[in-house]
């Protein structure tokens, strides 16, 4: 499913427009976004949480060549899916 097939979705589910499910998906999407940049996380309780991570630095090795690069540290996000979820995915 990409963003339109889900607005499309969510927008037949509750009856309203296409363009304010639109505006509300990108609201969510921002307001989510922002916390994890801040460093907070987002629990949605039966659904999962979004946090962020970390990944730290590490030696690679460039397939072309062969040669060891390093790897900077990142910052990741980390999605859990909730126990509600996942028991209807698995059902």
């Amino acid at each position: 499913m990409n963003r339109q097939e889900l607005i499309d979705a969510v927008a037949s589910a509750t009856g309203g427009s296409k363009s304010s499910t639109a505006e509300t998906l990108d609201a969510i999407l921002e307001a989510v976004t922002k916390a994890l940049v801040a460093g907070d996380s987002v629990q949605l309780i039966g659904f999962g949480s979004f946090s962020q991570g970390a990944r730290a630095a590490r030696t690679g090795r460039n397939p072309a060549t062969g040669q060891e690069i390093q790897i900077a540290a990142a910052k990741t996000v980390k999605f859990t899916a909730g126990k509600v979820f996942k028991d209807m995915v698995n059902r």
